[in-house]
């Protein structure tokens, strides 16, 4: 049974990818920078907003906050991750499989071009259930490639809560195991990769993790891997975020109408309506920092506010210069 602790993650599914648990669990991202898993990242996340197999360098630093990544960058990583190999092994049965992650990629004046080898389009396509989801805002705050390749697994792991693994098992799903530093020095591995994943993963996610050391007399010679899960909330959507701040600028844009009001209890009561609004300003801009919920309360009010001070108006034959805008909460995704 999966532990929970008290933690609240917002979760932005517009600026999510969604991976099968396979994908997430296999040794994919085996020897990747940064940059290269949020290359592979990227491209999944193009595919998956509109079927599109290309995007452009500049959307990519800005979804990462990436700069200085030129041309030699580019072919580094594109050269890496067109490497890739999805395998899934089953060494006590004798059984392994192989398989090409892309087809192709190409750079061309800023823009990637790539094409997905036809088997791996189910891995992140159509899928329906065991996968995992994956907000890019969350891990783009990683500075270490463990620390995404750490998350991605427990995450693959629904409604466990521990999973204890050898010391070699998990230098192979960090990609480091021919590392002699680490192979030599389990004290150096636990300082560079496993503590730096687990501070990562704990200080920015939904997680918490930690571990108890398994020995052999003095040796480690295993980890125990201990997490437990936060509370996902739904962040506000761009549409809501959109259809709030048109509200708020029309009221705000005719402010000076509702302040001249000529019956004073309706002045001061659209004043202070105002005054209410002015405040919502700061929730309409990037980045989102609001949840669905909140967003939606924040939204029945601004209409409601915007109700009555054209009711008004409309009480001191003032015409409206603008038609009220009604948002579609209900059907919002």
């Amino acid at each position: 049974m999966a532990r929970k602790n008290s933690k609240k993650q917002l979760f932005d599914n517009e600026n999510s990818i969604k991976k099968s648990n396979e994908l997430s669990m296999a040794k994919l991202s085996h020897g990747l920078t940064l940059n290269q898993m949020q290359l592979l990242a990227y491209a999944i996340y193009a595919t998956q907003q509109d079927g599109k197999t290309q995007f452009h360098k500049v959307d990519f630093e800005k979804k990462f906050s990436l700069t200085k990544y030129n041309t030699e960058d580019a072919y580094q990583d594109s050269d890496k991750i067109t490497s890739l190999k999805f395998s899934v092994e089953d060494l006590n049965n004798n059984k392994f499989r192989f398989q090409n992650v892309f087809s192709s990629m190409e750079y061309d004046n800023g823009l990637f071009i790539f094409e997905w080898n036809p088997k791996m389009v189910t891995h992140i396509l159509e899928l329906k259930e065991k996968y995992v989801l994956t907000d890019l805002t969350i891990t783009a705050q990683f500075k270490s490639s463990y620390s995404w390749i750490l998350y991605d697994y427990l995450r693959a792991h629904y409604g466990y809560w521990h999973k204890p693994l050898s010391k070699e098992t998990l230098m192979k799903l960090f990609g480091v195991e021919n590392v002699k530093t680490y192979q030599n020095n389990t004290a150096r591995f636990k300082y560079s990769v496993l503590d730096f994943a687990i501070k990562e993963i704990n200080e920015y996610t939904e997680l918490e993790v930690k571990y108890k050391e398994e020995k052999q007399g003095r040796k480690i010679v295993g980890f125990d891997l201990i997490w437990s899960s936060g509370i996902i909330v739904k962040s506000a959507t761009k549409k809501q975020i959109k259809e709030l701040k048109t509200v708020v600028d029309m009221i705000l844009e005719d402010g000076y109408r509702f302040a001249d009001l000529n019956d004073a209890d309706n002045r001061e009561h659209a004043i202070s309506m105002v005054r209410e609004i002015e405040s919502m300003v700061i929730h309409t801009q990037e980045p989102i920092c609001i949840t669905k919920d909140r967003a939606d309360k924040l939204m029945f009010k601004a209409q409601d506010h915007l109700r009555i001070l054209h009711n008004y108006l409309e009480l001191e034959n003032q015409p409206r210069k603008r038609k009220d805008v009604y948002y579609d909460w209900i059907n919002d995704a």
